[in-house]
């Protein structure tokens, strides 16, 4: 495949007898980004697609289509407001083709080269939901590697989301080796990855506040004349510069440039910080921002034609950022709608009134019927949830027993555990600061393959409060979005080797900012074991989604899980 655009008329080109390509809505080095439109669910897209230079080496090749691959494994995973959703992935003439999201949309990097440095509370929106994404995206084990203006879409509605995962990577992954290449942009990579130490997502802090520097200050931190080497330079060697237009944030951007990773500001204390601020801000922060749109396409059925089985090699490379809008404006006409005309108008009124009032009445007193005939009241009496109780109607998936060390990184002694976890599970270590007048601590994280359950083991060392876990349950308060604990906090039977161990469940709804819509906010709940013993609190917990909290499988895997830790050391 050629590096240079396609020839064929975007009209004329359709990906897997399904997406019809419409225009580019941008190129990159590796390729190519469309519009495009769903013949089958009938909706717009954005089609990534990759263009392979010539001559390029057959192992070259396939790294890229690893890239490719790659992004789209870890945005499978991401399921969250401010983040580009991934809807599928297509073959043609075997090679793999992106579809994600369409979000009319501007990165932020035009709308600063357009319209000057942001406004501070625009700042701010795109601060908190920033942070709200790469939380997402560490909380799945995905460190994004690439955070940057280019990378962050405003849509119309003003919603901001993060893209452009094509070089994020898996923690748990095996890490892929190449030569001559750096990964990131060199104005805004961190100090460790511009000198080629390893990745971890302390690396997306750093990129985070270097962002937020940039729309602020309207240059990026660092920038020598253009040059990457001398960029690199001078991230790895130079001082770390101060903005002078950031109010309220500079001392978040200050606690997110610190050359030590394991110094920077955690994403929990960033949200924290920005809670107050974002609650003050209006519905819309980007009230002028006029995003363009594509012109409509009439949809047509393609031909029936046959589809060949996927082949069992790996998927495709990466063509650069996605997908914002730079099409013609325009909009399709609304439907034009029938008007009866003046006689018997009235008439079908009042039969479809009628038949809507007897299908109303038939419903409402079937439903009624049937409950008073089985004794049963008319309002269900609500259900009350005070902790996860266990069921045994659900099969818990392999498991296996896995023993390690929650040692900080400051130093200290013990924090040996053991504790039975789901075998495929990916596996991942964060090292977190002290939050308000908790200490410093480690959190082990699993994630399930499909994103939608984590379990974690958290050790708090030198925790001060003994068995009274009012300090957690409050930092808990003030650092998690939309908190809510609904019942209440009981003993924990069948775990032993602890101090008063305790379960509860809290709720969060994590909006992703005023801009967004309210049935696309995420929605989680935390089954939760406190467990302290001697001088350290040990705290397990299992998230999911709060549609699944009730059910049997979540409680028995977290009765399984908690029942089964034990600090070893």
């Amino acid at each position: 495949m050629s590096a240079q655009e396609p020839s064929t008329p975007a009209a004329e080109r359709v990906i897997a007898g399904r997406y019809r390509l419409q225009h580019v809505l941008g190129n990159g080095s590796m390729g190519t980004v469309w519009a495009a439109y769903d013949e089958f669910l009938h909706r717009k897209v954005a089609v990534k697609e990759m263009l392979l230079p010539p001559g390029i080496p057959a192992g070259e090749a396939d790294a890229l289509r690893e890239r490719t691959l790659r992004e789209a494994r870890a945005i499978a995973v991401l399921s969250h407001p401010n983040v580009v959703t991934l809807h599928d992935i297509a073959r043609q003439d075997g090679e793999p083709f992106v579809v994600m999201e369409l979000v009319p949309s501007r990165s932020l990097a035009e709308v600063v080269r357009q319209q000057g440095p942001l406004e501070l509370d625009q700042a701010i929106t795109v601060a908190d939901a920033v942070a709200a994404a790469l939380e997402a995206a560490h909380r799945a084990g995905i460190t994004h590697r690439d955070v940057k203006p280019g990378n962050v879409l405003v849509g119309d509605s003003g919603q901001i989301k993060l893209t452009d995962f094509g070089i994020a990577r898996n923690v748990a992954e095996t890490t892929m080796t190449s030569t001559g290449i750096m990964l990131g942009s060199p104005a805004f990579i961190s100090p460790e990855v511009a000198s080629g130490q390893q990745v971890t997502p302390a690396a997306d802090l750093w990129s985070l506040g270097a962002t937020l520097f940039s729309v602020l200050e309207g240059r990026p931190p660092y920038d020598a004349d253009d040059d990457p080497l001398a960029t690199v330079t001078e991230v790895v060697h130079g001082e770390v510069p101060r903005p002078s237009a950031a109010g309220v944030l500079e001392p978040v951007i200050a606690g997110l440039m610190v050359k030590d990773p394991a110094a920077r500001m955690p994403l929990t204390e960033v949200r924290r910080r920005l809670r107050p601020l974002v609650a003050d801000l209006d519905a819309v922060t980007f009230p002028h921002l006029e995003v363009p749109r594509p012109a409509p396409m009439r949809p047509t059925m393609p031909k029936p034609k046959r589809v060949d089985p996927p082949a069992d090699t790996p998927l495709a490379a990466d063509p650069g950022p996605l997908p914002f809008m730079t099409g013609p404006t325009e909009r399709p006409a609304p439907p034009r709608e029938h008007v009866p005309g003046p006689r018997g108008g009235l008439a079908i009124a009042v039969v479809g009134l009628v038949a809507f009032l007897l299908f109303a009445l038939s419903t409402v007193g079937g439903f009624a019927l049937t409950r008073v005939a089985g004794g049963q009241p008319l309002v269900p009496a609500p259900v009350q949830v005070d902790g996860p109780s266990p069921t045994t109607t659900a099969s818990l998936p392999p498991m296996s027993e896995v023993t390690d060390n929650a040692e900080i990184a400051a130093g200290g002694t013990g924090g040996a555990f053991a504790i039975t976890i789901p075998q495929d599970w990916q596996h991942f270590v964060e090292q977190r600061l002290a939050v308000m007048t908790l200490p410093a601590s480690v959190v082990h994280h699993w994630v399930s393959r499909d994103g939608s359950q984590e379990l974690s083991v958290q050790r708090y060392p030198r925790y001060s409060s003994g068995s009274d876990i009012k300090p957690y349950l409050d930092m808990l308060e003030k650092t998690q979005p939309g908190y809510r604990k609904p019942g209440l906090t009981t003993s924990l039977n069948g775990v032993t080797g602890f101090t008063n161990p305790q379960q509860f469940v809290y709720r969060t709804d994590d909006n992703g900012g005023p801009q967004v819509r309210s049935n696309d906010r995420q929605q989680r709940s935390y089954l939760v074991a406190t467990l302290p013993k001697d001088r350290d609190l040990w705290v397990v917990t299992l998230a999911t989604a709060t549609q699944e909290e009730g059910g049997s499988l979540p409680n028995k895997l977290f009765t399984t899980v908690t029942a089964s830790f034990r600090v070893t050391a």
